[in-house]
């Protein structure tokens, strides 16, 4: 029997749906929404006072709940999996950090093996954010490990990782760079521009030989000026490419975020949290990679000095921060955090929407976007 679910609103793609129902089959996927209930006899689940959204995707994040990928542990992934839905999460992409190309390989085949038995938030790729990158703009990560990009180490690190790479940042001034991300686009890897000192020209050639996505716009990388427009002019002024934002307020001014939305569009624009280990555990001292981090007043910095590790933020605070800021529409930050993300690393077939046919993925939201409850193929993951 089919399972309605009835709400106020329901956040589509392109327009916000009134009350009514939507339809939710019996092997966990949408159905249509309509007005009226179609069926009398019909299971409803009321959700009347609230909203309907499609679960949020987060593509760049390393850890939650005390756990992070880099520790290549298959327990700390199913407690970052199952952990992700309280955020509004219910699709991933597990992110590296620089380290030792045989570690890398080894947390590659970790999670290649066991990405599609893992439960809650769905991982739908691996995201390598390095180790390709500059050294002036290392950010939390360990320019011991840097290097030139080399296709060869890519293709080693996919043979273990079983084709679960979905997505690989480097920086574009490295040798070789241009023709590494043409091979790495023949092989249906994304390739992301991070952690860089990268000239304007430089990153436009990157982007013209197949790079899709600045990662973490405005932070680890050039700055704009008014001689060199550097990674942040390109990420303002070139079209073709998505744009990473972490909205928690510690890593970008609002007013710096509604700049790349108002310049670069909001549909090229993803929330992203960049979230390590500390993630849902409170002001605590923590760890990233193999430096020491303190997390207080809701920042992650390194404790030697003082710069900032990654964050804490969950995608929903995302969502919820630049709509107070005034900076997007609810509808609008609800994509960016779902659909746009989707799109970068060309996910969307399969989940980022409210779609007939889609895994019913979707979280509940209240006036305030608070979050409520996650519905993962379904079935309720979370509730508040």
């Amino acid at each position: 029997m089919t399972t309605y679910i009835y709400a106020k609103q329901f956040f589509y793609e392109d327009d916000v749906k009134p009350t009514g129902y939507l339809a939710i089959n019996e092997d966990g996927t949408f159905g249509t929404w309509s007005e009226d209930l179609p069926e009398d006899t019909a299971t409803i689940i009321d959700y009347h006072n609230y909203s309907i959204a499609p679960g949020l995707v987060d593509t760049h994040i390393h850890g939650f709940k005390g756990h992070d990928v880099m520790d290549n542990d298959l327990e700390g992934l199913k407690v970052i999996s199952d952990g992700l839905p309280s955020c509004g999460v219910t699709t991933y992409l597990p992110t590296t950090l620089t380290a030792p190309y045989d570690l890398l390989g080894e947390v590659c085949q970790t999670v290649g093996e066991n990405a599609e038995t893992i439960p809650g938030a769905k991982i739908r790729g691996i995201f390598l954010e390095g180790p390709f990158f500059c050294e002036e703009h290392k950010g939390a990560q360990n320019p011991k490990y840097m290097g030139d990009p080399e296709i060869d180490v890519l293709d080693g690190w996919q043979e273990k990782a079983n084709g679960w790479i979905k997505k690989i940042a480097i920086a574009p001034e490295r040798l070789g760079t241009v023709d590494f991300i043409k091979e790495a686009r023949k092989r249906d890897v994304f390739v992301a521009l991070g952690h860089t000192n990268a000239t304007y020209d430089q990153c436009k050639a990157a982007i013209e030989a197949g790079a899709n996505t600045i990662v973490h716009t405005y932070n680890g990388m050039r700055g704009l000026h008014h001689r060199e427009p550097g990674v942040v002019g390109a990420a303002l002024n070139i079209k073709d490419v998505f744009d990473e934002l972490i909205c928690d307020g510690h890593h970008v001014h609002p007013v710096s975020a509604q700049i790349v939305m108002d310049c670069h569009g909001r549909d090229k624009t993803c929330l992203i949290t960049d979230c390590m280990r500390a993630g849902g555990m409170g002001e605590c001292q923590s760890t990233l990679g193999e430096y020491d981090v303190i997390v207080k007043d809701g920042a992650a910095r390194l404790a030697h000095n003082g710069s900032l590790a990654g964050s804490i933020l969950e995608l929903i605070q995302g969502v919820q921060n630049v709509i107070k800021w005034g900076i997007a529409t609810p509808l609008e930050a609800i994509n960016m955090a779902s659909l746009v993300a989707a799109q970068s690393v060309e996910i969307d077939d399969v989940c980022g929407r409210i779609k007939e046919g889609y895994a019913a993925d979707f979280i509940v939201l209240d006036d305030d976007f608070e979050l409520m409850a996650t519905y993962i193929d379904g079935k309720a993951y979370f509730e508040k």
